[in-house]
């Protein structure tokens, strides 16, 4: 299936509901670059098109006109199996990346299963500072660095950005929420501590206040550290 063939599959696909929905929630894409096309359609295109012969030449055709293109480009991205070929493919397409949903839809597979190679590209990405890039590296090191083979260099990474970026500032509180319900010994240093700019201090406490994974009594003292304005 080759681009023109792909934009007119998107368009027929077509949701106005879900369109005016995603309008809102992705305020950073002009709201014409929208076609409105439900994302369990989309992860089933890929899934069809994939490999087909074409799919390279779409892959190398940015920027793309629409955001529902954005978003197929980041779940084929996700199905690539070869490591090489995927991290290329994710530094070519992150210049282009301009919201939160199409970053945090790329969550290639093989990057569970080449951990230590990954290791320096998320390091890249974390330092880059590009809004996206930065975020899509935060949400790798969050996505397969807080379980087995933690470090604590990773939530100092993550501690040294300095962004006035929402998107990123947002992610470093997921990031820090996350860590507190699977390294909380190894990390609430960071926030007894204020390592983080106030507002994404405060939010990194109320997403894990919020969170399920975190026990009553850990949640109480978490509410004391909050920083009052």
């Amino acid at each position: 299936m080759n681009g023109e063939q792909i934009v007119k599959a998107l368009f027929a696909a077509r949701d106005e509901k879900y369109r005016e929905m995603q309008i809102k929630i992705v305020p950073t894409v002009a709201a014409e670059r929208i076609i409105g096309v439900r994302t369990p359609y989309l992860r089933e295109m890929a899934k069809r098109i994939y490999g087909d012969g074409e799919t390279e030449a779409f892959l190398r055709d940015l920027p793309h006109g629409y955001f529902d293109e954005d978003q197929l480009h980041a779940f084929l991205i996700s199905r690539e199996k070869d490591f090489e070929r995927c991290v290329g493919q994710v530094e070519a397409f992150l210049p282009y990346v301009d919201n939160w949903a199409t970053c945090d839809q790329m969550s290639p597979g093989v990057f569970r299963r080449e951990k230590e190679r990954l290791l320096p590209y998320i390091e890249r990405w974390i330092k880059s500072g590009r809004t996206y890039a930065v975020r899509f590296g935060i949400g790798m090191l969050m996505q397969h660095f807080l379980d087995e083979g933690f470090d604590g260099r990773y939530p100092e990474m993550v501690a040294g950005v300095r962004s006035e970026e929402y998107y990123v500032r947002m992610m470093i509180a997921w990031y820090f929420a996350t860590a507190l319900a699977k390294q909380y010994d190894r990390v609430i240093p960071y926030i007894e501590g204020r390592r983080l700019e106030d507002w994404t201090h405060n939010k990194a406490i109320q997403k894990s206040v919020e969170s399920y994974r975190i026990p009553e009594e850990r949640k109480e003292y978490l509410r004391t550290l909050r920083v009052k304005k």
